[in-house]
């Protein structure tokens, strides 16, 4: 397994994404969007990344914050994630440039792409899937719904799977029917798995014996969402081969 630092670039910044092959593989491979949570590129993507290659796929961590900046602590990484989120042209555009990336590494079958995200990383999934991307999945973890334009909902061209946690006292359940209201205008092919007792952040290990206010690792939420999201892989990209 080789993870190398990837340059891209948007229309206003310089990025750089973790891009994560198995060196070994003779053919292209599907490839997954990664996007971090609101702290940027950190050891719990990296980690996902390379279970998701393990298992057959090209990853790219995508850049949120250009030059692969990254916060230190939380209210800097609300500040920058505010700061990105208030422009969702530009939002989206971070997002787009990651996909493109992606899709045109020569170890890419750039007809099977899929984006994943957890927290802030997860609602940029989903705007990014409502700009009509070429996308055959997206799934969002314990990832905010509320949008600008809701309305580019029925843009949806993948398959959309969103985990979400019971018990996140900063995503209401009220959010999440929102956005359930908002797919139900759509011809969208969605759904939305809710874990009994499971806070912000439930897939994230690293919060074990951390006192980090509404967030909470939940091993079961964990792996079930895991496994949920790669019977929604298998599902997605088999179709896109035909």
């Amino acid at each position: 397994m080789k993870k190398t630092v990837l340059g891209y670039r948007d229309r206003a910044s310089e990025l750089q994404g973790i891009l994560v092959t198995d060196e070994s593989a003779a053919s292209r491979r599907p490839g997954v969007v990664l996007f971090p949570d609101a702290r940027g590129i950190g050891t719990h993507a990296i980690a996902r990344a390379e279970q998701l290659t393990a298992l057959g796929f090209v990853v790219l961590v995508g850049d949120l914050y250009g030059g692969g900046r990254t916060a230190p602590d939380v209210p800097q990484a609300i500040e920058l994630m505010n700061g990105l989120r208030a422009d969702t042209a530009r939002w989206r555009e971070r997002a787009e440039a990651a996909r493109l990336a992606l899709a045109g590494h020569n170890t890419v079958d750039a007809t099977r792409l899929a984006a994943i995200g957890y927290c802030f990383g997860g609602g940029t999934a989903l705007e990014l899937a409502r700009t009509g991307a070429d996308l055959a999945a997206v799934v969002s973890f314990h990832g905010g719904f509320p949008s600008e334009r809701p309305e580019d909902a029925a843009n949806i061209k993948a398959r959309v799977l969103v985990c979400h946690g019971a018990a996140d006292a900063l995503v209401s359940l009220t959010q999440l029917a929102n956005f359930a209201r908002e797919m139900r205008t759509t011809n969208v092919d969605w759904q939305a798995h809710v874990y009994g007792g499971a806070a912000h952040g439930f897939t994230n290990p690293e919060l074990i014996g951390e006192s980090v206010p509404n967030h909470a690792y939940h091993a079961d939420a964990d792996r079930r969402s895991w496994a949920a999201m790669l019977d929604l892989f298998e599902d997605a990209f088999a179709t896109a081969m035909r």
